[in-house]
Order: structure tokens, then C-alpha cells, then sequence
């Protein structure tokens, strides 16, 4: 039995908890009024008497109460005055009760013998790490089961006594290790660890152990296969047990009893304060931070859970999108002011052979009102393969043109690069606009006559590769870039390219999701072409395996004989048999046998440019029927009269990937195919593909990949921070993310560096989460 002096410190020091983590009665589950009716407070009715009617309290008094409470117990002054002795430069642990700095290094945070080397292990080395180191799920203790309803194989968690345990050898080379528990209602339980002799040193008949596992039942007894053991040294104030608990990230040899016990250690260090203001919590109904720490780690019920959940992922969204407007600084930069005037627009128009769509006539809506702007436009366009993004990005340019100034237009491939500067000049020479290319495949003698016409004037819109962001490329008055397909390039070779301010416009046929769109692209607005033209067939799309290849191929001849012509595509450009997948050149062969009667040729990355141009050039011209090929023809290349797309392999291509392949083909008027074949047969695969069979929509599409394969490489460098994200799903936050925009927007509105005394937090915490150190140097 416990002393009186034993059970005066074990009562003081949860109270003493109270007091330091701001007297909001979170501390002690079920508060503290279930304490003082605990046995423990029995021998000290000064402390019951201080504290009765504790939650109806406000602050202050409780504070006081608090006080008056720890007084009577004694011995808290003498422990926080006593100094401690010097100890090799150690650093010192904070005394119970005592607030450290949110960045002070997790050695001052008293974990225990060992226990700074256990955080740091993890990757948490100062107090703010470990107060955001969310547990990843939760778990309900607060009423354990009664193990005679559980059902055979459910994962339960139990707490108990050890009152006898005992180890057997059914057969050879199989130890159990078997411990009877005995639980609080009175019931027992048979709990077993198999070959684990590592158990049987380290439990004690008396400890008090919470297991999780699977139950099985053999009559009226259950017995419970243990996947996860804690010990609970001290019953009162568990922190394991009668409430809902977290479970943290973890390795072996760091109990989550021990993390547990750091959280909570680091929210009564902590000084909680919140770095948003109460009228903007109050605007998008969140909680304050202190609440919200607390609930994550030690949520009192589940609406005190939620809360916390919904701040702190509103958190992650806001300064995510902080970081990636800072860094895109174009937001908030002044650019240049077009006239871009209906009549100027109606011309443009006049001169296609086609209308504009709905959707295209409200993206120029929404482009030409940046134009018009003091603020640089920095706008994404989003549209599926085929909906006329570029035909809107032409008449963009044809407004900058109009007021002077000269435009650019940059692509990922040479290939692509000459199909927009074909384009354009079907768009533009009828409105006498000079349009100019530049491509590395040019002669010495091509480029520099190129870059002279641009420095000096003499062309008004240039197409081009990388080649437009060459140090000896100088322009003489860039009003408005295009860049197409951004993701390919990288976010700083973006930027070269906009030395001189000029308005932005970045294209991409990939059809992004709308929460990735506003976190990748964060820096970007977004508009959305989301209709095709009239007279645009949508594409057939059939899945099949292998085992049938014939009977596609044989579709393909027909497609042949009828004057149309084929795509077949695959993942490799050499044989490897580690991934079996078929090469592009050995495919060629195959289908040279395959397809007697058709003309076949072949197209992959290691060809030069010009080989590439060429053989493209042979197959927009007819000259022969089937081409074999890499991902090179992903994006934008334009063949009318190519009406079947067959992809080899396909389950080893993303969705997004997929619908683009398929997006190269059913550009002219005949219905068009996309056989998609498969060479993995397992049921998985087949609902993946499945996904591409049933929709032809790119953004019902690129929800899906995102909810398979997580939102990956978006941007050609990690600067939009989405892997930092703990809680946020970007598959299903889109309204979250878009109120945590409007707040950041909102904020470097009014404060482009966040200079005002009352965002210095804000700015601190910005910094603190910001990985890049050349990113802080921005603010």
C-alpha cells in the first residue's frame, strides 16, 4: 500500500500539470473533480475542500484554487527554487510547471533517462516537433469490451493485472508465452506471445499491461494473439487507458506509453499561444491552437477530436499555401496593363474557322480581367486534350500584340514546340502577327538570326523549347509568356523567362485535380476549360489482356484497310527483363510479323530532334501506317487521321498518363479507338484500368490517380511542400484548402512580408515549417 507522502506527490503532480497547461481542466481525464473522488485525494480534505466545483470555475479561480491546493501539499516552491547542480554542460530540463521556447531543444523537456536521445531518434529535436507529431490514428479506451460479445478475429484492445504467466513448447522450434490477465469488470483473459522469450523477462505477475490484438475463442475462454503491449506503471491518470488515445509513429524501443508521455509533457511546457487572430478563427470556425494540441494528442471526446483535427489540417493548408504565393512572389508583383479590348477580341475570333466555346469565351473572361490589371496575371489554364486551350492562349497573345508588346510561348518537346508554331500561324498571320521559332534542333546561323529578330523587334511572337530561356536570348519588350505543359519544366526555369515582368499564362492538358491545382499551382490562378467542341467524338476505350493481343491487332489491320491510321505504344526503349515489358524496338519487329500489310516505323527519346520531326512528319503525311512508340507522343502531337491508340502494357502507366496517350488520338472527325492491354491479370489491375474503360472525363480521371498513387512529382521541384502534409488529404480537401487560400491571400493582400507586429508569430511559425533555407530568406 502506498504512503501518504507516496500519494501526496502522485496527487501533486497532476495538479501542478493543471496549473501549467493554463488551468483549461484538459489535463486529468475525466478533469479534475474525478481525481479529488479518487482514494488518492482521501487523506487530504484542504486540497478537496480548495478544488470542489473546479469545472464551473472560471480561469482565475481556478487558478487560485489550483494554488491554494498545491500549498497544502507542500513542496512545489522548495523543487522549483532548489537549483540544479552543473552537469558537463548539459542542458538543463525545465522544473515541473516551468515554460520553455517552442523551438528550445528537446534535451530541456524532462522525458526521462535516455529520452531525448529516444525523440531525437525520430527526427524530433525541439519542443514544436513533438507537439506536431500527431499520433496517426486514435484509439477508444475509454470503455474496453466485454470480452464474452467480441467476435472470433476482432482486433481488440484490453486492460488488465497479470495475475499468473506461464511458457509451454507445443512443438519444437515454437515457444508461447502465455499471461493471464485479469480486468477491471473482474473478467479474465488469456493473453499469448509467440516466439518471443523477450516478453516473459520483462512482465511481472502485478504489472498492469493494455494489449491489443486478435481475439480467439475456444469455448467460453478467449485468448488474445498480442500485436501490441504497453505497460502502465501508474494507474491514476493514465494516459494510456480510459480515454481515447493516440498512437504514434514509432521503432522498436520507443514505447508509445514513453510518447505519450512526451506529448503531454510538451504541452504543459508549452507556451500555446495561437498565431492566428480570434476574429479570423471566429471567420472560418476554428478552434484555438492550445485546444487544438491538446485534442489531437488528448482528445477528451470526439467532438473535441474533430475540432482539433479540422484546425490543425486548416494549419497545414494556410501555410502551405503562404509558402508556395511567397515563393511564386509574381502574385503579388506588378506587371503589365493591357487594354485587351473586346473589339480586339471579336477580330481574333472573326479570323478562326471555328467559334469559341462557352468554356473558352469565360477562361478569356477571366484572362483578359488580369490583363487589364496593375497586378501581373499569373493564370493556369486547365482544359482536357482537345479543348482549344491553345486557341485561347493565341488570342492572349494576339491582345499583347495589339498593345505593343511582344509575346513568347515556350513548350517541353521540339516536337510540340513546331506543332504550336504551326498552329499560330494559322491563328495569327491572317492578323499580321509576325510568329517566330526557336529550337535547339536550328543551325548556329538559324538561332542567332532568330535571337537578333527577337532583341530587336522584328517578330512579335516566338515559339520555342528551352532555347527561349538561353542567356543570349534578349527580348525587346516581353509583354506576355505562354508556357505549355509547366510540370515539365520545373518551377525556376519558369522564371528565367519572366525577367522582365511579363503577364503569365500556363497551359497544361493535364488534368489536374482542383485541391492539387491550388496547392502545386498555389502561386497560379485556375481556370478551367471543361468543354470540348462540337463535332468531337469521345474516344472508345477497351480493355484487355494479353492473352487476346491478336484480336487487337487484327482490329488495328481493319482500321488500316479503311485508310486510318494506328498508335502503339509502350513503356521501354529496350528490352529489360526484369520488368518484361515489351521494347519499343523488339515490338516494331513483333508487329512487322504481326501486320504483314502495314507500314510500320518507330519513334523513341534516344532519336535526335530532327530524326524525331521527321519520322512524325512521314506519319502526318501518310506515308506509313503504324507508329511504334515511347511516351514521346504523350503530349500534343496532332495526327487527324490517327484513329486507334494501343497501348502495350498499360498497367504500368498512371491514369493521367493513360488519358493523355489516348488524348492523341480521335483529334479529327472519325470514331476513334484506345485499346488498352494488359499484361498483369490481377483483379487490382483490372479496377484500376477499369477507371480509364468507363470515363473519358481527364479530371474523374486524375481524382482517381490521386487517390491510388498520392499527389508525387508535380512541379519539377518539391517546392510546393506537399509531402510535409500530416493530416490533410488532398483527394477529398478541397473546400479546406480553398478557405485556408483565401485566408493567405487575404493576409499577403494586406501584408506582402508580414511585417505587421500582430503576423510576427504567424511569420515565425511560416519560417519554422518552411524546409527551404533559401525560402525563408523571402520573408
Amino acid at each position: 500500500m502506498a504512503t501518504v507522502a507516496e500519494m501526496r506527490e502522485r496527487l501533486r503532480r497532476p495538479l501542478a500539470a493543471e496549473l501549467a497547461s493554463g488551468c483549461a481542466d484538459r489535463v486529468v481525464s475525466g478533469g479534475v473533480e474525478r481525481l479529488l473522488a479518487s482514494p488518492l485525494a482521501s487523506p487530504f480534505p484542504v486540497v478537496r475542500e480548495a478544488l470542489r466545483g473546479y469545472a464551473g470555475l472560471d480561469v482565475v479561480r481556478r487558478e487560485q484554487a489550483l494554488k491554494t491546493a498545491l500549498a497544502s501539499l507542500g513542496g512545489q516552491e522548495k523543487e522549483r527554487a532548489a537549483p540544479r547542480p552543473p552537469v558537463r554542460q548539459a542542458i538543463p530540463t525545465a522544473a515541473p510547471g516551468e515554460r520553455l521556447p517552442i523551438d528550445a531543444e528537446i534535451a530541456r523537456l524532462d522525458t526521462g533517462p535516455g529520452g531525448a536521445r529516444k525523440l531525437q531518434s525520430l527526427g524530433l529535436h525541439a519542443l514544436r516537433d513533438v507537439l506536431h507529431a500527431y499520433p496517426h490514428r486514435h484509439e477508444d479506451r475509454r470503455a474496453l469490451p466485454d470480452l464474452s460479445e467480441v467476435e472470433e478475429g476482432q482486433k481488440v484492445t484490453v486492460e488488465g493485472r497479470v495475475v499468473s504467466k506461464a511458457r509451454r513448447t507445443p512443438r519444437p522450434n515454437l515457444l508461447v508465452f502465455d499471461v493471464t490477465l485479469e480486468t477491471p469488470a473482474g473478467g479474465k483473459v488469456r493473453a499469448s506471445w509467440f516466439n518471443q522469450p523477450w516478453v516473459e523477462r520483462h512482465l511481472k505477475e502485478g504489472s498492469r499491461l493494455v494489449l491489443t490484438g486478435r481475439v480467439k475463442k475456444f469455448g467460453r475462454s478467449v485468448q488474445l494473439g498480442v500485436e501490441h503491449l504497453e505497460t502502465v506503471e501508474d494507474a491514476q491518470g493514465s494516459l494510456s487507458t480510459g480515454r481515447i488515445v493516440g498512437v504514434y509513429d514509432s521503432k522498436d524501443g520507443i514505447s508509445q506509453e514513453f510518447l505519450r508521455r512526451a506529448a503531454h509533457r510538451a504541452l504543459q511546457a508549452a507556451p500555446l499561444d495561437d498565431y492566428l487572430p480570434a476574429h479570423w478563427r471566429q471567420k472560418y470556425g476554428l478552434t484555438d491552437l492550445a485546444d487544438a494540441l491538446w485534442g489531437i494528442h488528448f482528445p477528451t471526446d470526439e467532438a473535441h477530436l474533430e475540432r482539433a483535427t479540422n484546425r490543425l489540417r486548416f494549419d497545414e493548408y494556410l501555410f502551405l499555401e503562404l509558402r508556395v504565393l511567397l515563393q511564386g512572389e509574381d502574385a503579388v508583383l506588378l506587371g503589365k496593363r493591357f487594354q485587351a479590348t473586346g473589339e480586339d477580341i471579336a477580330r481574333f475570333e472573326t479570323a478562326l474557322p471555328f467559334s469559341f466555346t462557352n468554356a473558352q469565351r469565360r477562361v478569356l473572361l477571366e484572362i483578359t480581367d488580369d490583363m487589364r490589371s496593375e497586378r501581373q496575371m499569373a493564370r493556369l489554364v486547365q482544359g482536357d486534350v482537345g479543348s482549344g486551350k491553345t486557341a485561347v492562349a493565341a488570342c492572349a497573345l494576339y491582345l499583347a500584340v495589339r498593345d505593343g508588346y511582344q509575346g513568347a510561348l515556350m513548350a517541353p518537346t521540339e516536337i510540340l514546340a513546331r506543332q504550336h508554331y504551326a498552329n499560330l500561324v494559322g491563328y495569327l498571320s491572317k492578323l499580321d502577327v509576325r510568329v517566330g521559332l526557336l529550337i535547339g534542333a536550328m543551325t548556329p546561323k538559324q538561332k542567332l538570326e532568330m535571337q537578333t529578330r527577337i532583341a530587336e523587334g522584328d517578330v512579335d511572337v516566338v515559339v520555342g523549347t528551352q532555347a527561349l530561356i538561353q542567356e543570349n536570348v534578349r527580348f525587346d519588350n516581353l509583354g506576355l509568356a505562354v508556357v505549355d505543359e509547366e510540370h515539365r519544366f520545373g518551377v525556376m526555369q519558369r522564371r528565367k523567362l519572366l525577367a522582365g515582368r511579363p503577364d503569365v499564362l500556363v497551359m497544361s492538358a493535364t488534368p489536374i485535380p482542383r485541391s492539387l491545382a491550388l496547392t502545386a499551382y498555389g502561386d497560379l490562378e485556375l481556370s478551367i476549360i471543361d468543354e470540348l467542341p462540337p463535332g468531337r467524338t469521345p474516344v472508345e476505350t477497351k480493355l484487355i489482356q494479353d492473352t487476346h493481343r491478336q484480336q487487337a491487332y487484327g482490329f488495328v489491320m481493319r482500321q488500316i484497310r479503311e485508310g486510318r491510321q494506328a498508335f502503339v505504344v509502350t513503356a521501354l526503349i529496350e528490352e529489360n527483363e526484369n520488368l518484361e515489358a515489351l521494347a519499343a524496338t523488339q515490338l516494331a519487329d513483333d508487329l512487322k510479323v504481326i501486320l504483314p500489310e502495314a507500314r510500320i516505323d518507330l519513334l523513341h527519346g534516344k532519336m535526335s530532334a530532327a530524326e524525331k520531326e521527321d519520322v512524325m512528319d512521314r506519319f502526318r503525311a501518310g506515308e506509313f501506317d503504324v507508329l511504334v512508340s515511347t511516351t514521346v507522343i504523350e503530349v500534343g502531337v496532332d495526327v487527324p487521321n490517327a484513329t486507334v491508340m494501343v497501348i502495350e502494357n498499360a498497367e504500368r502507366f498512371g491514369l493521367s498518363q493513360l488519358h493523355q496517350l489516348r488524348g492523341r488520338v480521335g483529334r479529327g472527325s472519325a470514331q476513334s479507338y484506345c485499346v488498352l492491354i494488359a499484361g498483369e491479370h490481377s483483379k487490382k489491375t483490372r479496377q484500376r484500368l477499369k477507371i480509364i474503360e468507363g470515363s473519358t472525363d481527364g479530371f474523374v480521371i486524375a481524382e482517381a490517380d490521386l487517390k491510388l498513387r498520392g499527389p508525387g512529382e508535380i512541379r519539377g521541384t518539391r517546392q510546393s511542400g506537399i509531402p510535409d502534409l500530416r493530416l490533410g488529404d488532398l483527394a477529398s480537401d478541397v473546400e479546406i484548402i480553398e478557405r485556408a487560400r483565401e485566408l493567405a491571400k487575404h493576409i499577403l493582400a494586406h501584408d506582402p512580408r508580414l511585417e505587421h507586429p500582430r503576423l510576427q508569430y504567424l511569420r515565425s511559425e511560416l519560417q519554422n515549417r518552411s524546409q527551404s533555407v533559401a525560402f525563408r530568406e523571402v520573408i
